[in-house]
C-alpha cells in the first residue's frame, strides 16, 4: 500500500535551524559545521524533545554492536562537540541537559517550520527508522489540523515535548506517592557527600509536608545511592508512582541543583528544572523544589501546606553547612558519631543563634544517648535536661518545625512521663508534617507504652509504610509485636528485617525476646549471643542473658552474670530495670523491686513499657508493682 506522510523537513530552536533531510545544522541561516555523529545525537534527541534518552538508546542507534569503540569516550566525545556547535554548557544547559548516570535530555522549545510530503511504498509490517517518531507524530499533528483540531495542533507543533507531557499526564494514573533518591554530588570533592545527603533529606522533608503525598524516607532512598538499579526497578521495590533523582553542585557559596520527575512504571520524564542559590538561601530553594513538584503532579495544597513550603529564611552559609555535617554523622548511629554530631551542631548554634534545626538535632543526641534501646552512655536522668532545653529552644525560635515538636514529645515521653503534653507534641509534629515517619514512629512508642495497642500498630506501621527500608522501622514493628504478644509475628517480621541487614545486632535481640515468651530458651540465648557479638559493649543485651539464664532455671549462670555486671568498669552504664528483671527470672522479689525503685528514681526510660513487657507477668499482681505502674503514671 501506498502511505502519504507529511514530514518536517526542518526544526527551530532559539537561533538554530535543523534540516534534517539534508543533514544540516545552520545558526540564522549560516551552516554550522558538525560531524555526523554529533548530528545524529541532535537528530535523535529532537526526535524525543523533553524526554530522556539513555546512553543505552544511544548507543543502540548510532553505534552498532558491530562497531568496535569505546562508546562512553565516542558519545562524550559527540556530546561535547554538539554543544560547542550551539554554544551551550553542561553547568548552564539551555538546549542539552545532562541526566546523571542515565543520559541527555534536549530541554529547549522546539518548533516545526518546513514539511515536504512523501510516497513512501510500505510492504508487510513497517518498522520506523531513528527519526521516523518524530516525523510520524508530525504528520498527525498535521492531519488534526486538517480535521479541525487547530488548538491542539499549534499545540503540539509549538511544544513539542509539553505538549506529550500534557497528553501523558490526562492518560495516566495520578502520582500520589514518590521517593527522591540521593542527589548525585556533582562537586568533584568527596568530602561534599555529607551536603549532597543532607539536601536529599532536606527535599524529602519538604515534600512530607504535602498530606496527600506519601514520601519514602530517607534511611530508606539512601540505599539507593550510586545504584544501578533503573528507575521501574527502584520504584517497584519502594511502592511508588514516581522517582525525583537529580545532582548537586556546591561550590564555595553557590548551590545549583538538578532535579526531575520520572514515572516510576514508564520511566516517562515529567518535569525537570534547575536551581541556582546562594547558600544562604538555600532553604527556599529546598521549599521551591517542593512546591515545584506538587504543582506538577497537580496536587492542591492546603493553606497551611502553602504556608510552610514559603517560610523560608535567611541562613548563614557555615552554620548550614555545620548542621547538614551534623545530620550526616547523627545517622551513623554510633555513639562516637553521635558525639561528633553534638560537637557540629554546638557549632552550629554558635554560628547563628537563631537557625531552629540545630537545637532539634542535638535534642535527638541527647535523647538517643539516654535511651537504653538507644547509644545508651548517659543516664536517663544525665541526658533529660540537656534533650529538654534543646527541644524547647527549637520550638521557641520556629513554632512550625515538626522537628522541633517531634524533638519534644519525645523528652516528654522519655524522661518526664508527661503522657498528654508528649501525645500534644506528637500531634502537632504530624499535622505540620502528615509524612514524618520518625514522628509515627516515636508516637508509636507512647501509645505502646500507655497499651493502646492497635493504635500503636497503626502508627508503627505506617512509619514502615513511610520508611520501607530503613531498620528501625523495620525493627520497631517485630518490637512491638512483642509487647502485643504475637510472637511469631514478631520473629518474622525481624527475619525480614535480617534480610535487609543481616547484621543488624538488635534484630537478634529482640528476636530473643520472642523466643523466650515462646519457652525457646536456646533458641534465644542463641540469638543473644548473636546480639552482643555485634553490639558490643552493650551492657543490657548482657543483662538479657542472665534474665533468660535465670527464667529458663539455670540460677548458676543468672547468677555469674549479675557478677560480671557489678564490676563492670567505672564510667560504664546499665539501667537499674535491667538488673532488676534478672532477679524477676530468679523469683527474688524483694530485690527485683529493690532495683526497680532505683530505676524510678534515675527515671529510667524503659519504665514506661512495665505495662506491656511482658517479662513483668510474673510481679504484675503484686502490689508493690501496681504502686509503681502508678507512680509513673500508666494507671
Amino acid at each position: 500500500m501506498v502511505v502519504i506522510k507529511p514530514t518536517p523537513t526542518a526544526l527551530q530552536f532559539g537561533a538554530f535551524e535543523v534540516d534534517l533531510k539534508a543533514g544540516e545544522l545552520r545558526k540564522q541561516g549560516v551552516k554550522v559545521k558538525l560531524q555526523e555523529q554529533p548530528f545524529q545525537v541532535l537528530a535523535n534527541l529532537l526526535e524525543h524533545a523533553g524526554d530522556v534518552v539513555t546512553k543505552e538508546e544511544l548507543q543502540k542507534r548510532i553505534w552498532p554492536s558491530d562497531t568496535f569503540v569505546d562508546f562512553d569516550h565516542g558519545l562524550h566525545s559527540a556530546i561535547t562537540r554538539l554543544r560547542e556547535a550551539l554554544g551551550d554548557s553542561s553547568e548552564s544547559p539551555r538546549y542539552i541537559e545532562t541526566i546523571p548516570r542515565r543520559g541527555y535530555r534536549f530541554v529547549a522549545p522546539l518548533k516545526v517550520i518546513g514539511h515536504a510530503p512523501e510516497s513512501e511504498v510500505v510492504e508487510g509490517k513497517n518498522f520506523p527508522a531513528p527519526g521516523d517518531r518524530l516525523w510520524t507524530f508530525c504528520g498527525s499533528v498535521l492531519a488534526g489540523l486538517l480535521g479541525g483540531a487547530l488548538l491542539l495542533g499549534l499545540v503540539l507543533t509549538l511544544n513539542l515535548g509539553g505538549a506529550r507531557r500534557w497528553l501523558r499526564r490526562e492518560s495516566n494514573p495520578a502520582i500520589r506517592s514518590l521517593a527522591v533518591l540521593p542527589l548525585e554530588n556533582l562537586s568533584g570533592d568527596p568530602a561534599q557527600e555529607y551536603f549532597a545527603d543532607g539536601m536529599t533529606d532536606a527535599v524529602i522533608t519538604d515534600l512530607a509536608k504535602v498530606g496527600a503525598l506519601r514520601v519514602v524516607s530517607r534511611s530508606s532512598v539512601m540505599r539507593y545511592k550510586r545504584t544501578q538499579k533503573s528507575v521501574p526497578e527502584i520504584a517497584k521495590e519502594l511502592g511508588v508512582d514516581a522517582i525525583v533523582e537529580g545532582s548537586i553542585e556546591h561550590t564555595g557559596t553557590r548551590v545549583r541543583i538538578s532535579a526531575q520527575l520520572i514515572r516510576g512504571a514508564t520511566d516517562q520524564h515529567l518535569w525537570a528544572e534547575a536551581y541556582d542559590r546562594d547558600v544562604s538561601d538555600v532553604l527556599r530553594m529546598q521549599e521551591e523544589i517542593a512546591r515545584s513538584i506538587a504543582r506538577e503532579i497537580q496536587v492542591k495544597l492546603t493553606p497551611q501546606e502553602q504556608a510552610l513550603l514559603t517560610k523560608g529564611r535567611p541562613v548563614d552559609p557555615q552554620a548550614y553547612e555545620l548542621y547538614l555535617k551534623g545530620l550526616y554523622f547523627w545517622s551513623k548511629a554510633t555513639k562516637e558519631s553521635i558525639e561528633k554530631a553534638i560537637g557540629l551542631f554546638r557549632d552550629a548554634i554558635a554560628r547563628d543563634p537563631s537557625y531552629a534545626a540545630p537545637f532539634s538535632g542535638l535534642a535527638d543526641c541527647y535523647t538517643v544517648l539516654g535511651v537504653s534501646f538507644g547509644v545508651g552512655s548517659l543516664s536517663s536522668s544525665q541526658a533529660a535536661s540537656q534533650a529538654r532545653s534543646a527541644a524547647e529552644k527549637a520550638i521557641q525560635l520556629d513554632d512550625t518545625s515538626a522537628e522541633g515538636h517531634n524533638s519534644l514529645a519525645n523528652t516528654r515521653l522519655f524522661f518526664d512521663w508527661d503522657w498528654a503534653g508528649s501525645e500534644a507534641e506528637f500531634k502537632r509534629a504530624l499535622e505540620l508534617n502528615p509524612g514524618y515517619s520518625s514522628a509515627h514512629h516515636w508516637y508509636a512508642h507512647l501509645l505502646m507504652a500507655e497499651g493502646r495497642i492497635n493504635e500503636a500498630l497503626t502508627e508503627s506501621k505506617r512509619a514502615l509504610d513511610l520508611d520501607i527500608l530503613s531498620p528501625v522501622t523495620n525493627l520497631h514493628l517485630g518490637w512491638h509485636y512483642v509487647y502485643s504478644r504475637q510472637y511469631d509475628l514478631a520473629i518474622n517480621q525481624l527475619l525480614k528485617m535480617l534480610e535487609l541487614d543481616p547484621n543488624y545486632g538488635y534484630a537478634y535481640w529482640y528476636m530473643a525476646r520472642a523466643y523466650e515468651q515462646q519457652g525457646k530458651y536456646s533458641e534465644a540465648l542463641q540469638a543473644l549471643g548473636k546480639a552482643q557479638g555485634l553490639l558490643k559493649g552493650n551492657t543490657a543485651v548482657a543483662a538479657d542473658i542472665g534474665h533468660v539464664y535465670a527464667v529458663s532455671g539455670d540460677k548458676a549462670a543468672a547468677l555469674k552474670v549479675l557478677t560480671r555486671l557489678s564490676t563492670l568498669p567505672r564510667g560504664t552504664y546499665i539501667s537499674p530495670l535491667e538488673i532488676a528483671l534478672i532477679y524477676v527470672g530468679l523469683g527474688r522479689k524483694t530485690d527485683a523491686f529493690q532495683w526497680l525503685d532505683k530505676a524510678y528514681v534515675e527515671r529510667s526510660d524503659l519504665l514506661i513499657y512495665v505495662n506491656v513487657d511482658p517479662r513483668f507477668d510474673s510481679i504484675r499482681s503484686d502490689p508493690q508493682f501496681q504502686d509503681l505502674v502508678r507512680r509513673v503514671g500508666l494507671s
